[in-house]
């Protein structure tokens, strides 16, 4: 990790660790003093999303050296990262669908993209809505069906379809048409639009949020902030930074996993790197206007992802694999519950999000939920002891594969014979990858062919059958690899 992450780290470990003391009694120990005096009402949650950002591109993992997010470090010395978060399906829609009910892609109606939340799921939004929230939405929407006749395409989302976001609502169900970089349309809550021009999105929309945040607020709030960047912009298919980001961050840092293959990282990254400071830059704005408005101590403030980014080396897109690329993700979280100075590296998936936030905000966690709070985690190195460690990955549309992400191994099966298009679930799975996350973290080298791993495989074929039953998936059959035998 570069030197001046580290001394900034320590710097807000010691400020954080000096302040509690000096509001602790004089007779408490510091195991006891663990946690900030409850506030007088419930926090307020932002939850901030940046889409296709790669795990590694958050200085405080310590992969890359390049230092371009000195407001979302600062998050992570002061409150819980979590080092090994990944997405539980690595596309937009199913992955939003996921973070915001806690149950699988094949479980929310969202298996794909352009599909809406099943309305019968309890949401994030609707929880808390229900236990004295107000339920608010900027940016990026992508849950709501694939034509305006349906509710949904590009613009404006009906209410019906907004998965319980009904109070202050500005956003655009598929962000990435209604929008240039430096030119585009929302919309509000009532379909009136709302314009930006000669500036660039990630700003416009960090505008729209300050503005909400500057409002009188008497109840607690949620804000789902749905940043577009750093995706690439479709009707282009180009990554676009800030303007000069390609001079600005010529011959960058190249992440191990992409060094040396094939893809178009190459002319990417560094409008990638522009894309990254510029949200960093906003999540820096949004943390300086709740300290304004007295708000900041009392906030719970989460960032992460839907997927990462592996720049065409995987397959011919961006994600939709089972590749740490695709699936890591940055999940940070600062505030009540979280201020702890804490690095979870367990394996987490972005499933557990809502549960976690219901938790922290002292909301029951419907029992329908398949996720699992995050909170004692962040809160209790101990009860890291009793966490499973392995996520199910669910992956659509480039294929119907599943895998399944422990700390130490990635494998991965996939059916070849069912439609992208219209199967859900694979009927015939055949082994696919092996990767061993101890000695290849940046996945060269495929094992699922090699003899001398035939047990592990075994293994973690069995149990990926068995997240695949927790999920509700139809039983299918598995193909061991014949070169086993």
């Amino acid at each position: 990790m570069p030197e001046i992450s580290e001394s900034r780290r320590a710097f807000l470990k010691s400020s954080v660790a000096a302040a509690v003391a000096a509001a602790a009694p004089a007779s408490m120990t510091a195991e006891q003093n663990t946690s900030a005096p409850k506030p007088a009402r419930k926090p307020n949650i932002i939850y901030y999303v940046a889409d296709q950002m790669r795990w590694d591109f958050l200085g405080s993992q310590g992969e890359n050296p390049t230092t371009l997010t000195p407001n979302l470090d600062a998050i992570s010395a002061r409150g819980t990262r979590f080092a090994t978060a990944v997405t539980n399906q690595p596309v937009c829609s199913p992955s939003r669908s996921v973070m915001l009910t806690g149950r699988y892609a094949t479980e929310t109606g969202v298996w794909s993209n352009a599909r809406a939340i099943d309305s019968s799921l309890p949401t994030l939004a609707s929880v808390l809505r229900q236990n004295g929230y107000t339920a608010n939405f900027i940016g990026k929407w992508h849950l709501a069906p694939g034509t305006a006749e349906e509710g949904g395409g590009h613009g404006q989302v009906k209410p019906e379809f907004r998965a319980g976001f009904l109070d202050y609502w500005e956003g655009a169900n598929e962000y990435e048409w209604t929008t240039h970089p430096y030119e585009g349309t929302i919309w509000d809550g009532d379909g009136n639009p709302i314009t930006f021009k000669n500036q660039y999105r990630v700003d416009f929309l960090t505008d729209r949020v300050v503005k909400f945040l500057q409002k009188d607020h008497d109840k607690p709030f949620l804000l789902f902030v749905s940043q577009l960047e750093p995706h690439f912009q479709n009707d282009v298919k180009h990554f676009v930074g800030p303007n000069g980001s390609k001079d600005k961050f010529a011959n960058p840092f190249v992440p191990h996993d992409l060094s040396g293959k094939l893809g178009d990282w190459q002319g990417e990254l560094p409008d990638y790197y522009g894309c990254i400071a510029a949200i960093d830059q906003s999540v820096g704005r949004i943390l300086k206007t709740l300290e304004e408005q007295g708000q900041l101590e009392n906030t719970i403030f989460m960032f992460s992802s839907d997927h990462g980014c592996h720049f065409k080396t995987r397959n011919l897109e961006y994600k939709r694999s089972p590749h740490n690329a695709s699936i890591r993700i940055p999940l940070i979280a600062q505030g009540p519950g979280f201020d702890n100075a804490a690095t979870v590296h367990e394996v987490v998936g972005n499933i557990h999000i809502t549960p976690t936030l219901l938790d922290a905000a002292g909301v029951p966690i419907p029992q329908s939920m398949k996720g699992k709070s995050l909170l004692p985690l962040a809160q209790n190195a101990s009860s890291r002891k009793q966490w499973k460690n392995c996520e199910l990955i669910q992956i659509s549309e480039a294929m119907t594969a599943r895998a399944l992400r422990t700390k130490d191994w990635t494998y991965s099966v996939l059916d070849p014979s069912a439609d992208v298009r219209t199967d859900k679930f694979g009927k015939k799975y055949q082994d696919y990858l092996l990767y061993d996350q101890r000695a290849d973290p940046y996945e060269s080298v495929n094992l699922i062919w090699r003899p001398e791993h035939k047990e592990t495989v075994n293994k973690l074929r069995t149990q990926l059958q068995e997240e695949m039953k927790y999920a509700d998936e139809p039983e299918a059959e598995f193909v061991p690899s014949r070169l086993f035998y």
